[in-house]
């Protein structure tokens, strides 16, 4: 069963600079692609690439073995789609999440495989979530014990993955997320970056 996983940065017109950022002395990518590949049960690991970015890109990931491709998602994936089968997992991995444990991402593949369509990774949401109308008036309190906050790597079957629309998680199983998957977008976040990125590894940390 061959599980690719493909590393995009599709959610906002910055990110692909985003990722570029350097922690610890190499772009926040070059961290995100080698950690996946890191990862024994994935066989191959795309890298959708915006256009104005492809060449920092590939140059970010030289010498890993991950291929770059510049275009679409969907693009990028009918590359690597006829190198398939049907039980085949596709991983989709946003690029700013570099840091996810190695742990969650087998737990993705592992719900897969035990027949679930769509599986991703979510933690509890920790603050109080309130309901404002359209005047900004709190008229409500959320019961936070249902509510979730979604990380990646996303887990899909093959089929599941071509009848989706990209980023589509409706109907998932769930597994548990972990902290260290955060989205590094902000000075705070670059920091605790910084300091997984010098602490000493092991294999539950990518």
């Amino acid at each position: 069963m061959n599980v690719v996983a493909i590393v995009t940065v599709a959610h906002h017109a910055s990110d692909g600079e985003s990722a570029l950022t350097p922690v610890h002395g190499e772009a926040l990518l070059t961290h995100t692609v080698r950690g996946l590949l890191d990862v024994p049960e994935i066989s191959s690991v795309l890298v959708v690439a915006p256009q104005r970015c492809a060449s920092s890109f590939s140059e970010a990931v030289r010498g890993l073995g991950s291929t770059v491709v510049s275009g679409s998602l969907r693009q990028a994936f009918a590359a690597v789609e006829p190198g398939l089968s049907r039980d085949s997992v596709v991983l989709l991995h946003d690029a700013l999440r570099a840091f996810i444990p190695a742990h969650t991402v087998r737990d993705v593949i592992s719900a897969v495989r035990d027949g679930a369509p769509i599986a991703v990774p979510v933690l509890p949401m920790a603050d109080t979530v309130k309901v404002t109308d359209a005047a900004s008036l709190i008229v409500g309190t959320e019961d936070r014990s249902r509510l979730r906050t979604l990380q990646t790597p996303i887990g899909y079957t093959l089929a599941a993955f071509r009848s989706a629309e990209p980023w589509d998680v409706a109907g998932a199983a769930t597994v548990p997320g972990h902290p260290d998957a955060m989205r590094v977008t902000s000075g705070f976040e670059l920091s605790l970056a910084e300091a997984i990125a010098a602490a000493p590894k092991n294999e539950e940390t990518l």
